[in-house]
């Protein structure tokens, strides 16, 4: 293993990185010298070894002589899975404990030993369950793999799944937060040590704002934290909740806003009460994050294409972020009667692609498309789609076909280089019933994405509409600034677009957008360990946000 590292090392002297053959090469030469053969070679061994020798300062890590240039070429060689913090940020997803759900939707899985909707052979379900569903033992064993992966941890977003995230009782909202912060919040031998006992022993100290405190200079600082409910459960009451536990997104399963369909498949909310929540999440500043569904109940590929280009176009919707993804048959679901019985098919591939294909189409430049299947596994689906690719056969098609996408994540920069001083920002508008949003983007020459903003100016008319908000006339709210790239530790540069300063410069537009609309405060809502961070910027801590006023 010393002579493979080694050997890459040398090899890496002088140039970027490795690319797959080169990589290959040393690693087929050193195999053959190996008893078990190649195996032992495998990245996921080297990186290991290299990591350990390097927090050891072995006599080996003395004798690779290397720098932290040298350090940084040598993660990007071994990096497992670079995707997993393309978006400059490590994801760490957590699951709650079964609970039931007050809906009953015909194509809902019922797993009794999961969370509503959710199966246990989904890989963040397999992590809750060896894990007891302890929120500190999810988050510990989840970041000692990003670690052993290569990938920087210190800036992390908690996603918290699970069903309805307020159909659980407050006393276990309460402490599961807390508990993520806490495991975020310890060191690496007090996590190690829990995992070993597989138990999270002892409890979080003080309250959750004394967490918070922690966490804003801790080593792995919390920069999102996303909830996952449902519309009709979104009220100013649980949102204020939400923005005290550190909440910056949240996660609606809408499906559909078409009335007749959401009936058919035993939704209770309306399209008014979708409407609702996603008006008073944004006038609250959360991102908005749904999960939308084809090939329902009821619907047909015509009613699709209609539905999702209201949804993603209607000011009375228009969400952030959407998840995108078909209808399969599950069994144990009310579902499968109905395809017993005729009354439900899935689309054939052909079809299915066809729709898909038409939703990116309608999807306008400020949206993302975060993914197109769920997580579930193929032995657990009956009928439908069990394509994993899906999203990258739809992508394939409208690029052979010449088509423009627009959404988000096509757009990213990803783990690609950026020429920063070949960005401009694109600055774009768009109405909804509650808000004048403004859009700001730093976009290549060929319109990929390096970062964004997203600024909410609240209307009169919607503050006049609804009780218990927080903010006031004349006061607007960042409710998102995100710089892409492979993640960069806190502090640190590279070749990504992160600490290049664009973060700070969509910032101080939006305040110069403000300013010139008439807003004399801008508020924003940031998340725990980004505090700092607009401190920086001129932001003052103001209760449920940080806050500018009479911006310049």
């Amino acid at each position: 293993m010393d002579e493979a590292i080694s050997d890459i090392l040398d090899a890496l002297r002088g140039r970027e990185a490795l690319d797959a053959a080169q990589l290959d090469r040393i690693v087929r030469k050193h195999s053959r010298r190996a008893r078990d053969g190649r195996r032992l070679f495998a990245k996921k061994r080297l990186l290991s070894y290299y990591l350990h020798e390097r927090e050891a300062a072995s006599e080996a890590w003395e004798r690779w002589n290397v720098d932290e240039e040298l350090h940084a070429r040598m993660m990007r060689t071994l990096q497992m899975k670079p995707r997993r913090t393309a978006s400059g940020v490590a994801t760490i997803t957590v699951i709650t404990k079964p609970w039931p759900c007050a809906n009953n939707c015909v194509y809902c899985p019922n797993d009794p030993t999961m969370p509503k909707s959710y199966l246990r052979d989904e890989p963040a379900c397999q992590r809750a369950e060896r894990n007891g569903f302890d929120p500190y033992l999810q988050v510990a064993s989840r970041l000692r793999t990003l670690q052993r992966m290569g990938h920087a941890t210190d800036k992390v977003e908690l996603i918290v799944l699970g069903g309805t995230w307020m159909d659980y009782p407050r006393e276990y909202r309460l402490w599961f937060v807390g508990e993520l912060f806490r495991a975020l919040n310890d060191s690496d031998e007090a996590r190690d040590e829990a995992l070993a006992k597989e138990s999270a022993a002892g409890q979080a100290q003080g309250d959750l704002s004394s967490l918070h405190k922690a966490n804003e200079s801790a080593e792995h600082r919390v920069v999102g934290l996303v909830v996952e409910t449902r519309p009709d459960t979104v009220t100013p009451a649980a949102l204020r909740e939400m923005r005290e536990l550190g909440c910056t997104k949240i996660q609606m399963g809408v499906q559909s806003i078409d009335e007749r369909i959401l009936a058919r498949n035993g939704r209770n909310e309306t399209p008014e009460d979708i409407s609702r929540a996603l008006d008073l999440a944004r006038l609250f500043g959360f991102k908005t994050h749904t999960h939308f569904m084809v090939n329902l109940l009821g619907a047909t590929p015509e009613s699709d294409r209609a539905d999702y280009e209201a949804f993603a176009n209607d000011p009375a919707y228009s969400p952030d972020e959407v998840k995108l993804y078909p209808c399969a048959l599950v069994e144990g679901t009310q579902l499968v009667e109905e395809y017993e019985r005729g009354a439900w098919r899935p689309y054939s591939e052909e079809e299915l692609l066809d729709v898909l294909c038409a939703c990116m189409e309608a999807t306008p430049s400020h949206m993302r498309v975060s993914r197109m299947i769920r997580d579930i596994s193929a032995k657990d689906i009956l009928v439908g789609n069990k394509k994993t690719n899906l999203r990258q056969l739809v992508d394939e098609r409208l690029s052979d076909e010449g088509t423009s996408i627009r959404e988000i994540r096509f757009r990213e920069i990803a783990t690609g280089e950026v020429g920063i001083d070949d960005l401009r920002m694109d600055e774009t508008s768009y109405e909804t019933h509650a808000t004048k949003e403004h859009f700001l983007q730093w976009v290549t020459p060929s319109n990929q994405i390096a970062g964004f903003l997203r600024l909410s100016l609240p209307k009169e008319s919607a503050l006049a509409a609804y009780d218990g908000l927080p903010v006031e006339r004349g006061q607007a709210m960042i409710r998102e600034v995100h710089v892409y790239g492979v993640a960069t530790r806190v502090g640190a540069t590279g070749e990504s677009a992160q600490h290049h300063g664009l973060g700070k410069r969509l910032v101080m537009r939006a305040l110069e957008i403000a300013r010139e609309a008439g807003y004399g405060t801008v508020n924003v809502i940031s998340a725990v360990g980004t505090r700092d961070y607009y401190r920086s910027l001129g932001f003052a801590d103001n209760g449920l946000y940080q806050t500018v006023c009479r911006p310049n």
